[in-house]
């Protein structure tokens, strides 16, 4: 088995998806115009795909007040510094700076809306 997406629940998935696609790297493998707004955004490497959309049969998270360890999305980012100014810059929050044992940098963030990214460079990459 491969996986093929990862989708959640958002607010505004169209201003979601230009930022993503902006400040993250992602680009838009499939959408839809109308209500519920699906888009289907593939990251930089094109292998793997997060799927947004806002569904009223199902309500949004609330995610700003979710703690970042119950759910985030992680990215592989070379200067985890660099690339924390550039997302603050355009309306992303700190919330912790990690330096492992191991040689590892991890930046937590929350995008403008609330859901958590994470910024990693690994002491010894996973992939």
């Amino acid at each position: 088995m491969k996986i093929e997406h990862f989708a959640y629940n958002v607010s505004d998935p169209v201003a979601i998806a230009d930022w993503y696609c902006k400040y993250l790297g992602f680009s838009v493998a499939r959408k839809m115009d109308g209500a519920p707004h699906t888009h289907f955004l593939k990251d930089s490497s094109g292998a793997v795909m997060i799927e947004i959309y806002c569904n009223p049969s199902s309500e949004v998270p609330d995610y700003p007040s979710m703690n970042p360890l119950q759910l985030h999305l992680a990215f592989v980012s070379e200067n985890p510094n660099e690339d924390t100014e550039r997302l603050v810059a355009a309306g992303a929050k700190v919330v912790d700076d990690l330096h492992l044992k191991d040689g590892s940098h991890l930046m937590m963030l929350k995008d403008p809306w609330g859901f958590a990214v994470q910024l990693c460079k690994r002491g010894t990459p996973m992939l």
